[in-house]
């Protein structure tokens, strides 16, 4: 009787192992989740910021006249209270104003991607080149622009 009550305390090298390999695919499965999360908040941050940035140029237009020169991130920054650094952009010629904001991440390039055409942007990277109006759009990163003027 204590050989079988003995036998029975603990758990097998099998059952333990068993359990590990469903907690790990239960980890895999929520970090699929997050990286998604993730992807979709980078790219509404990155939409919104190019909103606002549109915003911003439009109101230093209305405050400098339709002939000013084009703005710079830092008059932008200064237009939206808010401190803009080397992830953003304002490229344009003539009577064109874009601003631009880096996209870092594969997932929030893709989400953009599915959405330019509804909000009218243009997304360009290393492989891509565009030319949009007579605005030259160059990157060596995935930017994604938005039209200001």
């Amino acid at each position: 009787m204590k050989k079988l009550m003995k036998k029975q305390r603990g758990f097998t090298l099998v059952e333990l192992l068993i359990v590990m390999i469903i907690i790990g695919i239960l980890a895999g499965g929520m970090m699929m989740v997050m990286g998604s999360s993730t992807d979709k908040a980078d790219a509404t941050k990155a939409l919104s910021d190019l909103r606002t940035m549109a915003s911003s140029t439009m109101q230093y237009y209305a405050d400098n006249g339709a002939q000013a020169a084009l703005p710079t991130v830092a008059d932008l920054s200064r237009m939206m209270n808010k401190t803009l650094g080397g992830s953003y952009d304002v490229a344009g010629s003539g009577d064109q104003a874009w601003v631009g904001v880096y996209v870092p991440t594969a997932g929030s390039r893709a989400r953009l991607a599915d959405i330019r055409a509804q909000e009218g942007l243009v997304i360009v990277g290393s492989a891509t080149k565009g030319t949009v109006g007579s605005v030259d759009f160059t990157a060596a990163h995935v930017w994604a622009y938005m039209r200001a003027k």
